[in-house]
């Protein structure tokens, strides 16, 4: 792996240098500094180091890029349009504008080759830790735990800058990297001193690579400003990033010390060029300096021709490397194959089954655990783990291994690196920001669970999931005030407003372990759309799906249906959710005892019932009975557009407390008696 840089290549990186700027100046914002200091970087990836197919943005055999530092997207548009990845000129012209290829930040499935959303600093660093974690477990669920080459491996590169360093969810993934010994991530952190309010010492002072060494990666120090003289050592450069290919059982960490804007002439160096158009006089000046004509956007078409043929030729000889060595594994690896396709294909196995639960008492959380081990050996691409909390989450598939490198599983935790029982530690925001990376990926479902309560720490990752089309699947356990004895810190009341309000994610909370089962199944089907399980900590009653009294729980898939129906022509409806429809049951009973027919419907998930078509929804909930009853544990934000302007809500509005659950449902009024005045109250409305 020997650099060549030719004369060609200097002045393609100049090119993208002058693109940058004249972007950014064309529509007036963005982010032109750090794409012009490290256009030789992305260069570098591009043309020398990564293997990219320009010809298949989804082949499996590529490397990934992933720009943390999203706001710097002009930086990587012009690597795509130079590699004839999908860009042309009218795309980096048309910058941040309506409706182009090129948005203000890098959007997944937006514009090709943008391996996944990025603009919240550090965002990028989790999603890239898990695209490495899923490569290793490809390696493992498809060629076996042999340790040498797969054709599932590849590299990870991400870049980022002191932003993406000062925020809490790159520390997690980091150090959640560390401890994995993701030997196929590198990482270029590009430290240049400057952030939006100026000079970093401000606010920013520790030793960067003391602490990642620390997590336990590898750290290779390039100084490009070597003491004050600034120069572009390219080769310095490339051989850290051949050193970082070479060390297999540590992530690689390149800091690179570079000048923001190098070489504009008056601002390098200045905060003003890292968020702001550079000026016409300075890009005069810029193109004066490195032999270009002063007119926007005029370039030499023989260097796009160059780099265009060279990305093409490099991804053609490692295409054809690697096709052969596919068919080579198709060959011996039937069954992988096999189950490769239909994963590939966002199929599940037609003879899929999940347990069904007889009449009785149990936490959803446990009938999740059940639900789990069953579909183990059916979906062999399914895995995950949990926060520091498989014990109460119940996330863990029985007899599964775990995914940790040899040296740090326990008694307790039997494993390997292609282990499937994933240990997040207690990192909620890097946990869903590994998940999108690795259901981004596409090769393995991930899945990953904390407290309901706790999902604030990650709640950037499930909004991202959601803009991505994401389909992470985030198991939030201890659902309500039902928590009990923990008190209100670990009891979410506006939580399930708060994650219904994110466009694209569906929150599923089942009302008993049939429905749990049933929820499963449903959020296996969606392949881009997040879904958020919620769970209950206490049992619940699970009703008797035999007798025919109860609706089969198959309805749950489609958001809402009629639980157990009126006597007659319903007078009112009841509407739960989770742990409250076995209250809104117990309501129901007492009306009718008092010649008050009434319908009972659960409704888990709310934007699975809102896409049915209108006559489905019309069934469950008949405009002519607008005499109608919310009950949730929660607060009552969101329910008026279920219950009308004549309904009513049992809610919760304020925090819980320190006790007993049946307690605090009792004092709280989260009970049938609370449930039957309110029906009362509506029908007199």
């Amino acid at each position: 792996m020997t650099l060549t840089w030719t004369d060609e290549d200097k002045r393609a990186v100049d090119t993208a240098r002058i693109l940058a700027a004249d972007a950014v100046q064309k529509v007036g914002n963005g982010h032109p500094g750090t794409a012009i200091s490290l256009a030789p970087v992305a260069y570098l990836l591009y043309q020398k180091v990564m293997k990219t197919d320009p010809t298949d943005d989804k082949w499996l055999g590529r490397d990934r890029f992933v720009l943390s530092a999203g706001h710097a997207s002009i930086l990587q548009y012009i690597q795509l349009f130079l590699g004839g990845l999908g860009l042309e000129m009218d795309d980096i012209a048309s910058l941040r504008t309506a409706g182009s290829l090129t948005p203000g930040h890098p959007e997944f499935g937006h514009t090709k080759f943008i391996e996944c959303t990025t603009g919240p600093l550090g965002a990028g660093v989790s999603n890239a830790v898990g695209m490495a974690m899923a490569a290793r477990r490809a390696h493992g669920l498809y060629d076996g735990d042999n340790a040498g080459e797969s054709v599932f491996d590849h590299f990870v590169y991400v870049l980022l800058g002191e932003g993406c360093m000062q925020e809490g969810v790159q520390a997690e993934a980091a150090s959640l990297a560390g401890t994995q010994g993701l030997g196929n991530l590198i990482m270029i952190y590009d430290e240049n001193q400057i952030t939006i309010e100026g000079d970093t010492k401000i606010a920013f002072g520790e030793d960067v690579a003391k602490r990642y060494e620390a997590y336990g990666w590898q750290v290779i120090d390039v100084d490009w400003t070597n003491g004050g003289e600034y120069c572009e050592d390219i080769q310095a450069l490339y051989d850290a990033i051949k050193t970082g290919k070479a060390e297999a059982n540590r992530p690689t960490l390149i800091h690179l010390h570079s000048i923001i804007g190098w070489p504009l002439p008056t601002l390098q160096g200045k905060e003003k060029i890292h968020g702001s158009a550079i000026g016409a006089e300075e890009i005069t000046r810029l193109k004066e300096l490195l032999g270009f004509e002063d007119t926007p956007f005029a370039i030499d078409p023989a260097i796009v021709d160059y780099t265009r043929s060279q990305v093409a030729a490099n991804g053609k000889a490692a295409r054809q490397e690697w096709d052969a060595h596919f068919e080579a594994w198709k060959s011996a690896n039937p069954q992988g194959s096999t189950l490769l396709d239909r994963v590939l294909a966002n199929k599940l196995p037609s003879d899929l089954t999940v347990p069904s639960f007889e009449a009785g008492s149990k936490a959803t959380r446990s009938a999740s655990a059940e639900v789990l081990t069953a579909l183990a050996g059916q979906l062999p691409e399914l895995w995950g783990g949990s926060a520091d909390l498989a014990g109460s989450n119940n996330t863990t598939m029985k007899g599964e291994p775990s995914f940790l490198p040899a040296d740090r599983t326990t008694d307790e935790w039997p494993g390997g690196p292609f282990g499937r029982t994933l240990h997040f530690g207690v990192r909620e925001h890097a946990m869903g920001g590994i998940l999108n990376g690795i259901n981004a990926d596409g090769l393995t479902r991930a899945y990953g669970g904390t407290f309901f309560v706790f999902s604030d720490y990650m709640r950037p990752t499930a909004r991202l999931a959601a803009l991505s089309k994401i389909p992470s699947i985030f198991v939030w356990t201890h659902d309500s005030i039902g928590v009990g004895e923990d008190g209100p810190t670990h009891q979410p009341v506006e939580h399930l407003a708060a994650y219904r309000a994110i466009p694209g994610l569906a929150i599923a909370r089942p009302s008993d372990a049939n429905e749990t089962a049933e929820v499963w199944l449903e959020t296996l089907r969606q392949a881009s759309q997040p879904v958020g399980i919620i769970l209950t900590r206490q049992n619940v009653r699970t009703v008797d799906r035999i007798s025919g009294e109860y609706a089969p729980a198959s309805g749950a898939a489609k958001g809402a249906y009629v639980l157990r129906e009126a006597s007659a022509a319903p007078q009112v409806i009841l509407i739960g959710t989770g742990s409250e429809v076995e209250v809104a049951l117990d309501a129901q009973t007492e009306l009718e005892a008092a010649g008050i027919p009434t319908r009972v419907v659960s409704m888990p998930c709310q934007e699975w019932f809102d896409v049915q078509d209108e006559a489905y929804r019309d069934q469950v909930l008949p405009p002519e009975v607008t005499a109608r009853v919310s009950v949730e544990a929660g607060i009552a934000m969101g329910w008026a557009k279920y219950v009308g302007p004549r309904g009513r809500s049992v809610s919760l509005e304020h925090f819980g407390a320190s006790a007993k659950g049946t307690l605090l449902f009792e004092e709280y009024g989260i009970t049938a008696a609370a449930v039957v005045a309110a029906a009362k109250e509506s029908l007199e409305a």
